[in-house]
This record gives C-alpha cells, structure tokens and sequence, in this order.
C-alpha cells in the first residue's frame, strides 16, 4: 500500500535537503480535516535554518514539484503545510489491500526480532485478584500485536512461587494446616492461613524469623518445606487457569521466581569478581549512588536467602542465552518502577553484550482501585478476578435479557460481552493512569466501551445480512471509488489506512490505549455514517460500494478487538 506520509516527506527532502526519513518522523495527522490529511510542522526547522515557520511553508511550497499520485493540493497555515492526498487514490488503495489481505494491517516489520514479554505473573497460594488483571490484559494484547507485526514473541507468566512469603505459608501450614481443607478451596484456605499468620507475624518477632529461615530452608532443599511449595504451587496452579480460560490467556513458558533458583549462584559469582558486590549491615549489596538511584539493589538477605532482584538477574541472563532478544517487556505495576531501575542497572554487570541491557524496559502501569481505595491480601481486603470476571458476565445477560429476550445462544453472547468489557475497560486508557473500577461505565453498551465496539460490529454484520450478502459475494470489482467522497466515507477510509500506523505506535510506546482508542474512532465513524448515508439505495453502484465498506470497517474491528483480546459476537 501507498506510504503517504513517505512519499510526502521524499517530496519535501528535494527541497531542503534533510533525510526523508527523518522528515517523515515530523508529519502528523491534523484533528480537524480541513486541514488537510497530513500536516508537517515547519517551526521543526526553524533552529535548523534560521527562518521563521511561515517563511519556511511559503518557501517549500514555491520549490517543490507535487506528484499528483500522491499529493491533490498543498496549503500553507501559519507554519504548518498541509498536504491533501487525492480521494479516489486512498480509497482505491485501502479497500484493495482489505481485500488482498486476509489479516488486513499485518507485516513482517518485526521479522527476525525476538521480543519477550513478561507479563500476569500471579503469586502462587494467594487469590487472582483484579490487582493482576492489569499485567495480564496488557502483556497479553502487546503479545498479539507484537506477532501480528511480524516478531518472533515468547509471553512468559513468570510465576510468583518463591520468596519470603512461603517461608509464612509453611510456618502457618505447620502451625494450623489441619484446620484447613487446602485441597477442596486451595485459595481461598491458603489465603486465610496467610492473612493469620501475618497477623501473628506482626505479634511476635519469633515467628517472623521462623518464616525467614524457613525460606532459607526451602532455598536449600527441605524436603519437608519443598514438598509443602509444590503442593502449593500444584494447587494454585489449577485455580489459576480458570481465569486464563476466560480470558482467552496463552503463554508460551511458566517458567516462575522458582526456575531459576539453581541460576542464582552464577550471578552471585558474576557480580563478586566485578568487586563490585559489597556487605552492608550483614547483607550483600550493590551501591548504585554514582548511576543515580540512591537505593541500594540487595543481593543477599542477612539471612543468606535471596531476593526478587537476584532471580530477575537469573532471568536476564536465562532469557538472553535461551531467547536472543531483541527487547524484553516486563509488564508490572509502577510501584516496581524502582525496583526494575535497580535490576536493569547491575545487569550492566552480567557481562551481557549491550544489546541485551539496552532491550531491558519496564512497561508499568496504575493500579485497579475500588472506590474504597487499594487491595492488599495481607489484610484480606482483595476482589477475586474470576469473581469479577463471573459478575461481568450475569450483568451482561441481564443487560441482553432486558434488550434482546429472544436473543439465541445468550450464555455464549454474554461471555464474549462480558469478559470483553473488562478487558476493554483496563486496555482503554493510558496504562500509566490508575483505574477505578466502576460497573455503570464498563457495560455501557452507548459509552466509548467494549460493548459500544462489539454492537457496532454487530450492526456492521446486520446491514450484511439484511442486504443478502455473504461475505465471498463482496467483489472490490463492483466498488465504485467515485461514490465514496463524501466526508462520512472519507473519514472511515482515512481511519482504515492508519490501522497499520496505528498497531506500529502500540508497540513503540507498549500502549495498547492507542488501538482502542482507534476502534472507538472507528466505531463512531461508521456510527455517523450509517446515520447520514443510506446503504440500501436503488443505486447499485452507490450500494455496493457502501456495503463493502461497512464490510471493511465490521473487517478491522474484528481484527483490532482481537488483538486486544476480545471476542466479536455474531448477534447482540
């Protein structure tokens, strides 16, 4: 397909003589339309050559030579060009490739690039909260996209089944287990367990340390301690994938905090011959004051156990050898902002080769509050994220009883809206940006939500459907470009050529916002359409051509719902 913004940059290049590429990097997408359909921003060569902005718009559209393929008009607004591509062009382009292309919006720009992704993450013998549902959503639509833009992607659940809280989980076990029926509830008995020996923890220093050393014990083979673990883990484990059924999660390792337990000794041996592992009050520590974080990353407990940095050490340096990665996502809450600031500045010190220190990003995001604040397991103040996921679900069919009574397969309609909204509603806006949970917007079926976005591809396959149409009778032979032009078309064909760009700034930024806010733009797009051009008129040429793009825009939400993670219904 026709780069656009490529050729409008080659175009401007010829003139003042910068690198296309570089002046590609520079054009941008005006909000209002009448400013044409790119705008490129002269005040960006201001400095550069010492001209005012205008002065430079008027000097570049006096020189340069438009190729009328690819550029209709050129105008000047105060110190922006804007460029206006021709109409007929860009739709014949984007309703052709749409038809060419089975994954519409796919490329192989990530060919021989392996991305690793490290995401959900969940803490064996504690609750799947809604807590992790923001990790597990996230990593899972980067994963998606990722792929779909042609890289190599391995998504890791790097389980939460070692550290200091088994130490309390055995000890609560030891002291209390046949007061609970850990097989028939496992969560939900581990949990309390954990809760009371917290509480207990906070009574009496001894028991403290007893949880301590038996972490130390579990980290050096106690039969009786690693025996308990895997009972856990086991467990959890079976918990765990009932949510992963529901949202539709795969992962290609589950390689946890415990895998790596064995590699642990290696960096510890590593980073020692580089002196630059010292003791600090019975621990051992690296000092990162000069690369400016003023708290140390610990290595070593006093107690001689290790900690979450030195497994995430093992694991850059497992991943590096094992993957070969290009870059590698760890998507956690912002809380860990530090802590992985600390981990990714002493793996300077594995001995890596810098590509791999260089692909190291933290991909952080808020937290998931309820109106009455944060969670925390500890005080057993948590929402369960199957819990939720079921409530979502019930409210959705109440919702479809309400709407649609006679509505068949509801249970199966329900779950694709249901889950849907949950994963919509965490994915829609920026993942920096803390989350309230609140029912009344999440299944909204008139707001900017998931719902909004199924029942426009809903009604997408129900024009088809009303017209007699299947999907093999859509012929791009029968559609007339010249009957597209009116603004309502227009915008729609414009928002279907940015798909690609669009999935190609997700994985720039790790911001998978930005592809639901396209749909949402989208969905209403075609919304504004449906309401100001009719579709079935006596016209054939004007009817078909408008049938294949309410094909076309039912085509690409499909597709982006689902890199997201969501399933489209058939009905609603």
């Amino acid at each position: 397909m026709i780069d656009f913004k490529q050729e409008i940059a080659n175009t401007i290049s010829k003139v003042i003589e910068i690198n296309a590429n570089e002046l590609k990097e520079y054009i941008e997408i005006p909000k209002d339309t009448k400013n044409g359909d790119y705008a490129f921003p002269c005040f960006r060569l201001a400095k550069e050559l010492k001209k005012a902005p205008p002065v430079i718009a008027q000097e570049i559209k006096e020189k340069i030579e438009i190729d009328t393929n690819y550029i209709e008009k050129v105008e000047i607004a105060g110190g922006y060009l804007n460029f206006y591509v021709p109409k007929m062009k860009l739709a014949k382009e984007v309703l052709g490739e749409i038809a060419k292309q089975e994954q519409y919006g796919a490329s192989d720009i990530g060919k021989g690039k392996n991305i690793v992704i490290d995401y959900s993450a969940p803490n064996i013998a504690k609750p799947f909260h809604i807590g992790h549902l923001r990790s597990t959503v996230i990593g899972a639509a980067l994963y998606k996209i990722y792929k779909y833009l042609g890289y190599n992607v391995i998504g890791i659940n790097h389980l939460g089944d070692y550290g200091t809280q088994f130490g309390k989980l055995i000890e609560g076990y030891r002291l209390w287990g046949n007061e609970y029926d850990i097989d028939k509830n496992p969560i939900e008995e581990l949990t309390k367990i954990y809760v009371r020996i917290n509480e207990l923890c906070k009574k009496d220093e001894n028991v403290l340390q007893a949880c301590r050393d038996n972490f130390k014990k579990l980290e050096d083979g106690d039969e009786y301690c690693v025996t308990l673990w895997k009972k856990f883990r086991e467990l959890s484990l079976q918990e765990f994938q009932k949510v992963y059924d529901l949202l539709g999660s795969e992962f290609d390792s589950w390689n946890g905090e415990a895998f790596y337990s064995d590699k642990m000794p290696e960096v510890i041996d590593i980073l020692e011959k580089t002196g630059k592992l010292v003791e600090s009050q019975g621990a051992m520590i690296i000092d990162l004051e000069e690369q400016g974080i003023n708290t140390p990353c610990i290595i070593k407990k006093t107690n001689g156990s290790t900690t979450y940095a030195t497994r995430d050490l093992a694991a850059i340096l497992y991943r590096a050898r094992t993957y070969d990665f290009d870059k590698a996502l760890y998507v956690t809450s912002y809380e860990q902002v530090l802590h992985f600031k600390q981990v990714f500045e002493v793996a300077k010190l594995l001995g890596l080769d810098e590509k791999y220190t260089k692909g190291l990003e933290h991909v952080s995001f808020g937290m998931v509050l309820l109106p009455t604040g944060k969670m925390s397991t500890r005080e057993g103040n948590i929402v369960k994220l199957e819990d939720l996921l079921q409530e979502s679900m019930t409210r959705a069919k109440e919702i479809i009883e309400e709407k649609n009574p006679s509505l068949p397969n509801k249970e199966e309609i329900s779950k694709k809206v249901g889950i849907g909204a949950i994963i919509f509603n965490d994915l829609a806006n920026s993942r920096v940006k803390d989350e309230i949970f609140d029912w009344n917007q999440i299944l909204n079926f008139q707001g900017e939500t998931g719902p909004y976005i199924q029942y426009t591809y809903v009604r997408t396959q129900s024009v088809l459907e009303k017209a007699g149409i299947e999907k093999d009778e859509l012929k791009i032979e029968n559609v007339k470009v010249e009957t597209l032009q009116d603004s309502y078309s227009q915008n729609i064909i414009k928002l279907l050529y940015n798909f690609n760009e669009i999935l190609q700034q997700v994985t720039e930024k790790n911001e998978p916002s930005i592809l639901s806010r396209y749909l949402i733009e989208l969905a209403k797009a075609f919304s504004v359409f449906y309401n100001e051009n009719k579709i079935m008129v006596e016209e054939t040429d004007v009817r078909d051509s408008r049938l294949y793009l309410t094909y076309a825009v039912g085509k690409v939400l499909k597709m982006g719902a689902e890199l997201l993670g969501m399933e489209m219904p058939a009905k609603m």
